[in-house]
């Protein structure tokens, strides 16, 4: 399986707020969206979340999300070194993700993104 890369996630109170500091800190431009009733703002190798307590309470579980080649290959190989898959893999705006917990508890997002 092939690891383009990896963005750590990071809550916070504000994004109006936070994003300018990542900005400078990356040298590029925040990209946001939303997602699930959370504000959201990729800037580098960050992933800024900023929205309700209950919905950060999950989202803060989560290490790291993954970017890779193909989601279904990760499932495969996740699943076959006895990885328990939470969710997904499933379609979002750019690709699919899926949510893994890795045999030592840790969890992970695992990202593509639609190549056409």
């Amino acid at each position: 399986m092939e690891i383009l890369g990896a963005s750590l996630r990071i809550c916070v109170d504000d994004l109006d707020t936070a994003i300018p500091f990542y900005e400078r800190l990356s040298g590029g431009r925040a990209l946001r969206f939303e997602r699930g009733g959370v504000q959201v703002a990729a800037v580098g190798s960050f992933l800024l979340m900023s929205g309700p307590e209950a919905e950060l309470e999950v989202l803060r579980k989560v290490a790291a999300t993954i970017a890779v080649k193909d989601v279904e290959e990760a499932h495969r190989l996740l699943d076959g070194l006895g990885a328990r898959i939470l969710a997904g893999p499933v379609p979002t705006p750019v690709g699919r993700n899926l949510l893994a917990m890795h045999p030592d508890g840790s969890i992970f997002e695992y990202v593509d993104q639609h190549h056409g």
